[in-house]
């Protein structure tokens, strides 16, 4: 066993995949400590809020502020005001008035305000506009002046129908986070219903390889016993088991999850049953090759040795053929691992995975992605770490196997 271990940490691909597996399952252990709390909590009112630090402006305006003046501050507090629509507007404004504009960098905010500047009284008076165009740039040009103008902003409270000043902001006035009572920090955003993705996503790879675990135990076992009992004993018992094996592998896993999920309710499936509907499908492919390996072990002369003592079965199985093809076994259960996540997966993208309100799973949370468009409008951050979680899960498993290969199969071996 030692000697085996070794071999298996000499293999790059083995300790590649190893490691990455392991970094994966000690994120899923450690970081619920660290961020304790519901993973399917609606911490955001609105949806797909982008990754970064929020902080209560509520808390930030009665926090003791410090004083700086940042050269750049009023240049980025100007470009920041500028949205696409109201470039959109300038732009429109100036071709009307038939104003060349090329001397400038339109996407340059700072740039664009200044020609703004200088030459809106002119372009208003020539252009040829709608009335409500014309209002709609007098706004914008009066936003764009108080923003230059502005020094101060007074936070208002009302106190028995009264109107009371409480607080006055200027523009040179700063927070420390570290002194704001309330500030949250979301890596990867939140999702289409407000929820945390980062801690989401953590507690669904949880659940996906807790399902691919035991489908992947269910459809190993079922796998080996059958093609076990089916390779040693031959016969009768061979040509049922395989004929069944034949009938399953015909038809695609998939269909049969489908049609079986689909006759469940949406209520009863929850991750273990998913799990235990994934194993039962995909066991014939284990049935198959573990048969193979037991038809070239079973005419061996250890094996006819134990039989001409009068062992029994179940203690030739045991001892004279399952540890030879023991570590094939293992190279199975990855595999079957690996397909139970990305079964899970397949089947929560078409709305037959576990129920949704209670547990999430990387499958879902693709569904939920897709409900809501976020793939066609850029909001990455609800698919895209889904997509690679999944990713290095499958390639991790996958080269775990290969480098095992490599150690147990003479004919790969350097």
């Amino acid at each position: 066993m030692k000697n085996t271990i070794k071999q298996l940490f000499h293999s790059s691909k083995f300790v590649i995949g190893f490691v990455i597996f392991v970094a994966i399952l000690l994120t899923i252990i450690i970081y619920p400590l660290v961020s304790p709390g519901n993973p399917l909590e609606m911490v955001g009112v609105g949806t797909f809020a982008k990754p970064g630090t929020y902080v209560s402006l509520y808390d930030a305006v009665q926090t003791e502020k410090d004083t700086f003046k940042f050269a750049d501050a009023d240049e980025k507090r100007l470009a920041n005001a500028i949205s696409d629509t109201d470039r959109e507007a300038m732009l429109a404004l100036f071709d009307a008035a038939s104003l060349d504009y090329s001397s400038i960098d339109v996407d340059d905010s700072n740039q664009l305000i200044e020609f703004w500047d200088a030459n809106y009284e002119n372009a208003m008076s020539t252009a040829k506009l709608k009335k409500s165009q014309k209002r709609d740039l007098r706004l914008l040009d009066s936003r764009i002046q108080s923003l230059k103008a502005g020094e101060t902003f007074k936070v208002i409270e009302e106190l028995d129908g009264e109107n009371v000043e409480i607080a006055t902001i200027t523009k040179t006035d700063y927070v420390n986070t570290s002194k704001v009572i309330n500030v949250r920090n979301l890596p990867l955003g939140t999702d289409n219903f407000g929820r945390d993705t980062l801690r989401e996503l953590v507690a669904a790879a949880g659940v996906s390889l807790r399902i691919g675990l035991i489908a992947g135990i269910i459809a190993t076992f079922v796998g080996l016993l059958l093609g076990l009992l089916a390779g040693y004993l031959g016969g009768i018992v061979d040509n049922i088991i395989t004929f069944f094996t034949n009938v399953l592998s015909v038809i695609p896993s998939i269909v049969l999850l489908i049609l079986i999920n689909y006759s469940i309710s949406q209520e009863l499936r929850g991750p273990t049953l998913c799990a235990l509907i994934i194993g039962a499908t995909s066991w014939t492919w284990t049935t198959r090759s573990v048969r193979s390996q037991v038809i070239s072990l079973r005419n061996r002369d250890h094996v006819n040795l134990s039989k001409l003592s009068g062992h029994s079965l179940m203690r030739i199985i045991l001892t004279d053929i399952l540890p030879y093809i023991a570590s094939y076994v293992v190279m199975a259960f990855i595999l079957q691992v690996s397909s139970g996540i990305l079964a899970e997966a397949q089947l929560s993208m078409l709305g037959l995975g576990p129920k949704t309100t209670t547990t999430p799973t990387l499958g879902l949370m693709m569904n939920w992605a897709t409900l809501y468009s976020a793939h066609t409008t850029g909001r990455w951050w609800a698919y895209f770490p889904v997509i690679l979680t999944i990713t290095f899960i499958s390639f991790s498993l996958n080269y775990m196997n290969t480098g095992m290969d490599q150690v147990f199969n003479p004919a790969l071996r350097d």
